[in-house]
């Protein structure tokens, strides 16, 4: 009787042992030392509350992002700053329109722009990068002398040509942030994949008569994914400071839709009149999501160092 306890006791021991080992995972350890990151964990919950004010703010709007104040456009004496009272919680823009409702459809905008163009680039870059540097050979060569030639021409300026030729619209605008986006995600990727591609796994794999498609989708892929996830991250506010850049020169997103930047330049313009809070309003949310994402972005490149593990 007692001996059969102690069987059960050492076997349950055995068993927690084998659970604590297969609990313990790349991801795992990941997600935990990104979760002791104060710094990054507080930006998302910065980044999380902004999303939040877009997704439930237009329900306190009391005024369209395109209804004209016609009380409150141009007025000199103070009426179109920011009031509780008129509705206009963060005033209204030279037009009398309600610079709430406006920051809100900008703030979507902007992080739509920065998602989906990463998202692009992640897709386009890594899928190149890795038939890139897994062939190897000739293949390669002229895989990277086309992004080489694609980098040295000035990526601003083919943005704004995409946008000039093509039209301004939400289509064309992802479209030209994504043609040029992925050049770099396919660099990294690339050498990451010619220093995989030498692995012992790897040679196990082709010496099982595994297929080289597969050998790529299942085992290099998968190992590409911490690099792929923090550039990613880090891509986002890089695509928020390109579409405000091209919004600035008043090439971006065509009226009545807006982004950060172009309410930015709008705030600028408007500085002279002594309405500050045009500038200060979206500036604010634009300072905010990039130094979020950034922090962010170092945090899931902490977490995911293999050197830390």
């Amino acid at each position: 009787m007692f001996g059969r306890s102690q069987k059960r006791i050492a076997l349950a021991e055995e068993v927690n042992a084998v659970a604590a080992v297969r609990g313990r995972s790349l991801w795992r350890d990941a997600r935990e030392r990104f979760v002791r990151n104060k710094a990054a964990m507080g930006c998302v919950i910065v980044l999380g509350l902004v999303v939040l004010f877009c997704a439930i703010g237009p329900f306190f709007a009391q005024w369209n992002n395109e209804d004209i104040d016609w009380t409150a456009m141009g007025d000199v004496r103070g009426l179109g700053m920011p009031s509780l009272e008129s509705g206009h919680y963060f005033g209204v823009d030279e037009l009398g329109r309600d610079l709430y409702s406006r920051v809100i459809q900008a703030t979507t905008t902007s992080l739509l722009v920065g998602l989906i163009g990463a998202a692009m680039a992640l897709i386009v870059g890594t899928l190149y990068g890795v038939v890139s540097g897994y062939l190897g050979g000739k293949v390669d060569t002229i895989m990277m002398r086309i992004v080489d030639i694609l980098l040295a021409i000035p990526l601003t300026l083919v943005i704004i040509l995409i946008l000039v030729i093509a039209g301004r619209s939400f289509l064309m605008l992802f479209i030209a942030l994504g043609a040029v986006s992925w050049l770099s995600m396919a660099r990294i990727v690339r050498g990451q994949t010619l220093s995989l591609k030498t692995r012992e796994y790897i040679e196990a794999a082709r010496a099982a008569g595994v297929g080289e498609f597969t050998i790529m989708y299942r085992h290099i892929l998968p190992n590409l994914a911490g690099v792929v996830i923090v550039y990613a991250s880090l891509l986002v506010p890089e695509m928020i400071l390109a579409e405000s850049f091209i919004s600035f020169l008043g090439l971006g997103i065509s009226e009545p839709n807006t982004s950060l930047g172009s309410l930015i330049a709008e705030g600028a313009g408007t500085m002279a009149y002594g309405t500050i809070w045009q500038l200060l309003v979206p500036l604010f949310f634009y300072v905010t999501i990039i130094i979020t994402m950034f922090f962010i972005g170092d945090g899931l490149r902490d977490a995911l160092d293999p050197k830390d593990r």
